[in-house]
């Protein structure tokens, strides 16, 4: 693997290369991106394309990509414009792209304004919550996530984070009736450490859940675009924006093996699955549905 920096206006993006350049199996490089994931967050999973290059990065802010544009919020367009930075680097030609959560929002940014950059997109469960029937209680549940997390702290923000995500259906008043979730009872830090800049809880990455990709832009790009979902999703948020998404442009979802976090082993907390995952993926890749 080969690390390498890209100096952009704004921000110095380091991104890494496993495998050679240019490609020597007849394949695009396979790019595998996340938010507020970094490049470690694909570790398993591409260890299990031992025959691809395989192309991981850090979105500006995150991990070792630092930001000289004196901002802190996250938004699907400039994240766009950073990974055709890195693509036109790579200097081999579009990519298939491998997207999760808040980096499948980008990526179908990337196809709404860079589209030769990208032959397939697999966009796994882009948290896309405005395009929910009920956008307006999503986004108060949100909001309750933000509050809690600036109230208590990290444990009891990612406490509420979990509530949030892991409840199923819409977002009713039973869901905003419940006590406010116990950071203990899933292994997370009572204390306050005082920091209140996580992407993840604050409202700094509020751009991307609140985006709304342009459906006709995507449509018309030359890139094949599968919308993926876990089969143990279900009707959580990410498996009901999923369906959103995949419905305005037309087509069914995809189901892949195990949850949101399904293509890594254990060291993020719940498994997934990830030699499944990684065999799924090759085979939608190849062009399976």
């Amino acid at each position: 693997m080969k690390t390498h920096t890209l100096e952009t206006v704004g921000a110095d993006l380091v991104y890494d290369v496993r495998g050679p350049l240019p490609t020597t199996d007849g394949r695009p490089p396979l790019f595998m991106i996340g938010q507020p994931m970094d490049a470690t967050g694909f570790a398993a999973l591409a260890a299990r394309f031992p025959e691809r290059t395989v192309v991981t990065y850090d979105p500006r802010g995150l991990g070792r990509s630092t930001r000289r544009d004196g901002r802190v919020d996250h938004t699907p367009q400039t994240q766009a414009a950073d990974v055709h930075a890195v693509v036109e680097a790579l200097g081999a030609g579009p990519v298939e792209m491998f997207a999760s959560s808040g980096g499948a929002v980008t990526a179908l940014a990337v196809v709404e304004r860079y589209p030769e950059d990208v032959t397939t997109l697999v966009a796994h469960e882009p948290p896309l919550i405005t395009l929910t029937p009920d956008r307006s209680a999503a986004e108060r549940a949100r909001a309750g996530v933000r509050e809690t997390y600036e109230k208590r702290g990290w444990g009891a923000g990612m406490a509420a984070f979990v509530a949030m995500t892991s409840w199923r259906g819409e977002f009713t008043d039973a869901y905003f009736a419940q006590a406010e979730a116990d950071p203990a009872a899933i292994g997370m830090p009572v204390e306050d450490d005082g920091s209140r800049d996580d992407p993840l809880l604050s409202d700094r990455s509020w751009a991307v859940s609140g985006y709304r990709p342009d459906t006709e832009a995507i449509a018309a790009a030359p890139t094949r675009v599968v919308i993926a979902v876990g089969e143990e999703t279900g009707d959580v948020l990410t498996g009901r924006t999923s369906v959103a998404i995949a419905e305005l442009l037309g087509q069914r979802v995809t189901v892949f093996p195990s949850h949101h976090g399904g293509f890594c082993d254990g060291e993020f907390g719940y498994p997934g699955k990830p030699d499944e995952f990684a065999h799924r993926l090759r085979q939608v890749l190849d062009g399976a549905s």
